[in-house]
């Protein structure tokens, strides 16, 4: 799923607050905020690489950086978003907001780095051109 943020692309998908996801305070772990920041971050991949391109290149999350700016409980139904910001060689960075549907407020943000890998060899390659290209319309400048 996608919708246009401010008029550029994001990438986006449904969560739902499962009980595995409350710590004893009775709303959402830190640490689930992550989980949601990767499975975003890779259905955003999945649904938008090859079946070529995912055999050839993977992803590791070199930094994750996130702000938590309201909490989520048991029920809440929230979407992830996602959208690249500045590219180099070898690196997106990629930004996430998680909202709850209810009242759309953000719950929290976050920004992280991810390196492209070569699967055969496990190490670290250049982002190829069409690749760039296709994750052109999540390019939101800094």
């Amino acid at each position: 799923m996608s919708f246009a943020k401010h008029g550029l692309q994001v990438f986006d998908i449904p969560i739902t607050v499962l009980p595995s996801d409350i710590d004893d305070n009775d709303h959402v772990n830190n640490v689930v905020y992550l989980r949601w920041i990767f499975d975003v971050a890779l259905a955003h991949w999945n649904a938008s690489a090859s079946d070529a391109m995912k055999q050839v290149y993977g992803w590791v999350a070199t930094r994750h950086e996130i702000d938590y700016r309201r909490e989520a409980v048991f029920g809440d139904a929230i979407v992830a978003r996602t959208w690249i910001g500045a590219v180099d060689s070898r690196r997106f960075e990629r930004h996430t907001e998680i909202v709850r549907t209810a009242d759309d407020h953000v719950l929290a943000r976050g920004r992280s780095l991810w390196t492209l890998i070569a699967r055969d060899t496990g190490r670290i390659t250049r982002i190829p051109p069409d690749m760039v290209t296709l994750f052109s319309a999540y390019m939101h400048p800094a």
